[in-house]
């Protein structure tokens, strides 16, 4: 990106802690063409509209000769593309595949039933706060239950994480334009270790099954099971960094964003019905993926007044739309009472968040038992470090201080 250019500025990591007032700057054109030819889309009607539009394509292989980020699949690691870089038909074959022991109409108490278990991990994570006065939210909290969970929705060893750590840190940053070139071998080098333990895995899952989406899966990449299984190491890979990564950022960005709405806050502590409103605000206010920038245009596309060529690449501005004024009153106003509510934060269209249950479950257990039981919560940082990733936007770390821990 050309320096000073708003996409430039927006990916600077100087701007990481406080991006809206260049997401309102951008809003003032809907759509927006940058010096090298990218188009951001920012407001919300425009943003829906082009993300449901079929001409707008997310299969990383229709990216035109030296685009950077992210390179196609095939070309990292002989895999194909995971369902979110591929369109329909494609797409919806893999989708529906991998949905089946996850979700409805197949499976429909299947994210229910980890409600137990995930609550007792909970659990487990606050009790360790017992005796300390310092807490940092994202590795003593935020971050071990979305691993787990998905360790456990996948069927991958929770032991095994300090193996995947790493992988799935630099695949997450493949996706990033601010990350364009750097560190391309290590990612690349990333890549292809997780996709090759995860290899491993399914194959030992269908020699000796046990409970996940591996178990479940491996036997259907047979001839007519819908998935090869390259489709399923490529799935595997997508589901286990996507599958922790933003929910991460959701249980980190809603507890900083209570703990500087002391209001709001005390209102959540004594009304737990208030937690379902609130995380849904939350996915508006601060979403765990700030933008969409792996898209193509298949045609021209005609949008508030401006056509975006064939073949141009797209940047559909989900944090920008989600505080469009004229969609969201008052939209800079952190409300968990706000009325009609219908944010992008997972997305929408064909490629809607595919986890979306699960980190709605998950944040709806950890955050009211957090704020129930850990007592004298305070920032020590504000704002606090931020990761490098502009996509994947959330704190590197959140240090706090707590006065004590009730059972």
């Amino acid at each position: 990106m050309t320096p000073g250019t708003l996409s430039a500025r927006i990916l600077d990591p100087a701007n990481r802690a406080d991006p809206y007032p260049l997401y309102a700057e951008l809003r003032r054109t809907p759509v927006l063409r940058e010096d090298d030819g990218t188009y951001l889309v920012s407001t919300y009607h425009e943003a829906r509209s082009l993300a449901n539009d079929p001409r707008l394509s997310q299969d990383l292989r229709h990216r035109p000769p030296g685009s950077d980020r992210p390179a196609r699949p095939e070309e990292e690691t002989g895999l194909p593309p995971s369902f979110i870089f591929t369109d329909p038909p494609e797409h919806d074959r893999l989708r529906a595949a991998v949905n089946r022991p996850f979700g409805p109409p197949h499976s429909p108490g299947f994210i229910d039933s980890l409600r137990g278990e995930l609550a007792a991990v909970v659990r487990g994570l606050l009790d360790d706060f017992e005796g300390k006065d310092r807490i940092d939210i994202v590795e003593d909290f935020a971050y071990p239950l979305p691993v787990t969970a998905i360790c456990r929705v996948l069927g991958v060893p929770r032991e095994d994480e300090p193996r995947f750590h790493g992988w799935a840190d630099a695949v997450a940053s493949h996706i990033d334009p601010a990350q364009a070139g750097i560190g391309q071998e290590e990612i690349l080098s990333a890549r292809r270790e997780l996709s090759s333990y995860l290899a491993e895995l399914i194959e030992t899952r269908r020699r000796h099954p046990g409970p996940g989406l591996l178990s479940a899966l491996a036997p259907r990449t047979e001839p007519g099971g819908g998935l090869t299984p390259g489709d399923l190491v490529a799935t595997a890979v997508l589901l286990l960094v996507a599958g922790h990564e933003t929910t991460v950022n959701l249980i980190t960005n809603t507890t900083l964003t209570l703990l500087r709405h002391p209001d709001v806050l005390e209102r959540f502590r004594t009304r737990p019905a208030l937690t379902v409103p609130l995380v849904e605000e939350m996915l508006r206010y601060e979403p765990p993926v700030q933008f969409v920038p792996f898209n193509v245009a298949l045609a021209d596309i005609e949008l508030a007044g401006t056509t975006i060529p064939e073949g141009s690449l797209v940047w559909i501005m989900v944090a920008a739309a989600n505080r469009d004024p004229r969609r969201f009153a008052d939209p800079d106003r952190f409300d968990p009472d706000r009325a009609d509510n219908e944010h992008l934060g997972f997305y929408t269209g064909v490629h809607y968040c595919f986890g979306a249950p699960l980190a709605r479950v998950e944040a709806q257990l950890a955050l009211p038992e957090l704020f129930r039981r850990v007592q004298g919560l305070r920032l020590l940082e504000d704002p606090p470090p931020y990761r490098a990733n502009a996509v994947l936007r959330g704190p590197r770390h959140l240090p706090v201080s707590a006065t004590g821990l009730t059972a």
